[in-house]
């Protein structure tokens, strides 16, 4: 999954690749034993040229894209959501098409060259080849702009190893859940901001003996229904349903971070309804503020205070996970 970094190029316009393939056609020269020869190798040299580095530069677009069946259920949802799968499989379903459609034309005007009886033939039939063609890799603009857009989002997306396992940081906005994951990583975590806006995912990674967690804090979350939110929510709604090992959710008993008590307990109980099958640990936060209390164990991400403790259950917790799944295997 994070080889989409490195394995999918830069996409040309097709404007770009056009002029690309024509300036190197431009310079192709082959020498012949009659003007009438040079004239007809020269121009199979551009056809061929022209020919060969569209359609292996359109393929190459659509082989660097990953195929959604292959990913895990997380990134194939992700990508769902900031980019359709519906759309990116049509626009590369498009330009696959014009690179057969390309290499079709290719092979039609080679021949048209080879059989022609006179230059003025040969110039005839590599002028309407060049008509052809552009007209061909044109129809295909719009795709490939789609494609450059859905590379620049999918190189955006966060670095999670669906493999480890991972705490997953949930509450409001400014409850503090990025403080947290700050004090519990054992380095800075990456910030890795989305596509449509300025807000991100942190990701930080806790080591306890020889063991490495996964901690991440999602982006928001807001007390709607889930047709209701928009594609940042839906993201967060994923790394919950996908990723969580244990989720900890956070309370922010002074209400500094905006919003009350009783809605930030009502969104607690909306995601417990929606992810029965995930162990959550409630904790509450700025146990340096003043606040009404819940009952629930009080830490400080600020501080520190309660955090190690906290951790100690998380950990606990996935102990107890790994156990059951040791228990599951087959004997």
């Amino acid at each position: 999954m994070q080889n989409w970094k490195r394995q999918i190029p830069t996409i040309m316009t097709a404007q770009e690749l056009l002029d690309r393939a024509y300036s190197r056609a431009s310079r192709a020269e082959v020498n012949g034993a009659a003007p009438f020869d040079h004239v007809k190798k020269t121009n199979i040299a551009k056809i061929t040229g022209i020919g060969d580095m569209t359609t292996t530069t359109l393929l190459k677009y659509v082989r660097a894209f990953p195929k959604m069946e292959r990913e895990d259920e997380f990134y194939s949802q992700l990508i769902d959501v900031i980019i359709g799968h519906d759309k990116l499989k049509r626009a590369l379903a498009n330009i696959s098409w014009c690179a057969e459609k390309c290499s079709d034309l290719q092979r039609k005007y080679l021949l048209r060259v080879r059989k022609a009886p006179s230059i003025d033939e040969v110039a005839k039939a590599t002028r309407e080849f060049y008509g052809r063609f552009s007209s061909v890799v044109k129809r295909v603009d719009a795709d490939l702009l789609f494609c450059q857009k859905a590379r620049d989002m999918l190189r955006q997306l966060p670095a999670i190893d669906t493999a480890v396992q991972t705490i997953v940081i949930a509450g409001y906005p400014n409850v503090g859940k990025s403080q947290l994951v700050e004090r519990v990583s054992s380095a800075k975590p990456a910030i890795a901001p989305y596509p449509f806006t300025t807000k991100g995912v942190v990701i930080g990674h806790m080591k306890s003996g020889w063991r490495t967690y996964q901690v991440i804090d999602t982006p928001g979350l807001l007390d709607r229904e889930l047709e209701k939110r928009n594609a940042i929510e839906l993201q967060a709604v994923l790394a919950l349903r996908y990723l969580a090992d244990v989720i900890v959710f956070i309370i922010d008993p002074s209400e500094t971070c905006g919003y009350t008590i009783d809605r930030q307990l009502a969104l607690l109980e909306s995601i417990r309804s929606n992810f029965p099958d995930i162990p959550f640990i409630e904790v509450e936060n700025k146990a340096d503020l003043e606040g009404k209390p819940t009952g629930r164990p009080r830490i400080s991400a600020l501080t520190g205070e309660g955090v190690d403790e906290l951790m100690k259950n998380v950990e606990s917790v996935l102990r107890s996970q790994r156990v059951t799944d040791l228990d599951k295997l087959p004997t």
